[in-house]
């Protein structure tokens, strides 16, 4: 702190700012707004202006939900899941685990106490796993069948018996599974069986 006086013998005494206070004045004060508003730092004004959600490439009408289209900025789909590295304690070991030779009943006994929507969870979720053929398994067990058209799920509704148009081709009630709203749908539909995956 650097003191100045008018005088001598006067009392009057001014404080200037040290050069730490002035750099903080220069970035948080009037002046670094300044430079905010005239987006001369980009890194700063991005951060604290944020971005223009116009120019993210979002369908902005008044009748679309964005929700549907925009799950998390940070969502990243060609990202791999990553396994953190851990180790696995000696006393829970198993040496049929090590040598990858698990039981399959043990997994075919289990997958059969899911519900529906935890199967179809493992379906969706497990690409290319074990876990989701032996979930399309259970599924097909259960009498849902995989329509491979419209990539969909769907079964039979058990209230309404479906009527034959032709030699492969019925008509009827059926429930489809939505994995995009993740909920299931009843609506009539035409079903020809080639499109069915059994």
């Amino acid at each position: 702190m650097v003191t100045t006086g008018a005088s001598i013998g006067s009392s009057q005494t001014t404080t200037l700012p040290s050069n730490d206070e002035t750099n903080d004045l220069a970035k948080y004060g009037l002046q670094g707004l300044s430079s905010l508003v005239r987006m001369e730092q980009t890194d700063f004004t991005s951060f604290a202006i944020g971005q223009d959600i116009s120019k993210c490439g979002l369908d902005l009408s008044p009748n679309v939900n964005i929700l549907k289209n925009l799950a998390s900025p940070w969502s990243e789909t060609s990202r791999s899941e990553v396994e953190p590295f851990f180790q696995i304690p000696l006393h829970l070991q198993n040496s049929q685990l090590k040598a990858h030779q698990i039981d399959p009943s043990t997994c075919d006994s289990k997958i059969q106490n899911f519900t529906d929507e935890t199967l179809f969870y493992i379906f969706y979720m497990k690409p290319r796993d074990t876990l989701q053929e032996y979930a399309a398994r259970e599924l097909v067990a259960r009498n849902w069948r995989y329509h491979k058209d419209i990539q969909v799920w769907l079964t039979k509704d058990s209230n309404v018996e479906p009527v034959l148009i032709g030699q492969d081709v019925e008509k009827g009630v059926y429930i489809f599974f939505d994995p995009h709203n993740w909920e299931k749908i009843r609506k009539e539909f035409v079903l020809h069986y080639s499109s069915v995956q059994a």
